[in-house]
């Protein structure tokens, strides 16, 4: 638990440090795009995040071995995994830098997204095994095109609500705290693995990561993630997901009684958890491609139709519209685990019953506030204007 935590902290301080170079570097070289139609900022501003992400994790994973931890030791012994995972991270990146900066048409970066996909797969990052219930999958090819599916659906789901200043970076550091926290409880219980300790590892990456890079993208923001950043940590989110859910033995998963203390869940837990830890986004990403289809456009076609959009539509702030994505996540992810937690899982109902209630009221808060607001004298002016 410890050396997770240092992980995440020279993860944080790195990342800050790269991304005040690339964004004095950016300023002084102009390195920014202009403000296109459905940007929500005001001001030029560099999209070079991501590569301050990926060096920071890149320079944080570069020192791990060097610490002689068992736990990293363990998961450093398959150097093809963790070049491919290397690869595969890069080569998303360079994508997103280029699209950040010059643009590339989405089919190009769809068919890269699906070779950082393969490659995850060759390195042995895939769906081996499907731990619901017992079911098991048979045939490797159904198990990596799934896997490429997961992979691609998690990039553009996080691309997708990088709308908003500190959205994606708070989002990830919520939800995979909370992966984390559910790795480090299976840790504990079951022999660990090079598959756990790779898992924990890039959450902790992650975290630390986006924490580190926060105090730049936070409202109003100096530098933003760009699709360099919001793609690599949707690929790494996938891949710490796959690393652990899709080469779980059903029968440990089964044993529900000894991980953790709910009664109900234990089989379903590592498939259903990274569905609702990645809610949001992945519901903004399938209103946003039935919306695009429906009209007879790409599916990733830009609009200002996303779910962020539409909450500012409402009343909001661009920083309450944050905070309360923040909120919905931490509800959703947290309830969940707990629901895994607790004895009896009903007690976890309670808090996300209230978590829920208080979303709701802030969610419509402008709308209750504004219909408070409207005074007989403004219904009367507002008539006349009409007639």
């Amino acid at each position: 638990m410890r050396f997770y935590l240092l992980l995440a902290a020279i993860a944080a301080s790195m990342t800050f440090a790269y991304a005040l170079v690339i964004w004095k570097l950016s300023q002084k070289y102009k390195l920014y795009p202009a403000i296109r139609e459905r940007d929500m900022h005001e001001r030029p501003t560099p999209r070079l995040g991501g590569l301050a992400i990926f060096l920071g994790m890149l320079t944080t994973a570069s020192v791990a071995p060097q610490l002689q931890v068992p736990a990293i030791d363990l998961i450093f012994q398959d150097s093809t995994l963790i070049i491919c995972l290397l690869i595969a991270s890069f080569i998303t990146v360079i994508m997103g830098l280029l699209d950040d900066l010059i643009g590339l048409d989405w089919m190009i970066k769809l068919a890269i997204q699906i070779v950082a996909a393969l490659i995850l797969g060759f390195g042995g990052i895939q769906l081996y095994s499907l731990p619901l219930g017992g079911v098991t999958i048979a045939s490797p090819t159904i198990g990596l095109v799934i896997t490429i599916l997961i992979v691609v659906v998690t990039m553009n789901a996080l691309n997708f609500i990088d709308g908003l200043d500190g959205l994606v970076s708070g989002v990830a550091i919520i939800a995979n705290s909370v992966f984390f926290t559910y790795v480090l409880m299976f840790t504990r219980e079951l022999m660990p693995s090079a598959n756990f300790g790779l898992s924990m590892m890039i959450s902790a990456l992650i975290v630390g990561a986006c924490l580190g890079f926060l105090p730049l993208n936070w409202h109003r923001a100096k530098m933003f993630l760009g699709d360099s950043g919001a793609l690599v940590i949707g690929l790494l989110m996938a891949a710490s997901a796959l690393s652990i859910v899709g080469q779980l033995d059903p029968a440990l998963v089964n044993q529900g009684s000894q991980v953790g203390q709910s009664d109900i869940l234990p089989a379903f837990m590592p498939v259903l958890l990274p569905l609702v830890l990645l809610a949001l986004p992945l519901l903004d990403f399938v209103m946003a491609v039935v919306r695009r289809l429906a009209a007879g456009n790409s599916p990733f076609r830009p609009d200002k139709k996303h779910i962020h959009h539409r909450l500012m539509d409402m009343g909001h702030s661009h920083l309450g519209t944050v905070l309360l994505f923040y909120a919905w996540t931490a509800v959703l992810t947290v309830s969940f685990l707990l629901m895994f937690i607790l004895q009896p899982w009903r007690l976890a109902l309670i808090f996300f019953g209230v978590g829920v209630l208080v979303c709701l009221v802030f969610t419509f808060w402008p709308k209750i506030f504004r219909k408070q607001k409207t005074s007989p004298t403004e219904v009367i002016k507002g008539k006349e204007q009409l007639s």
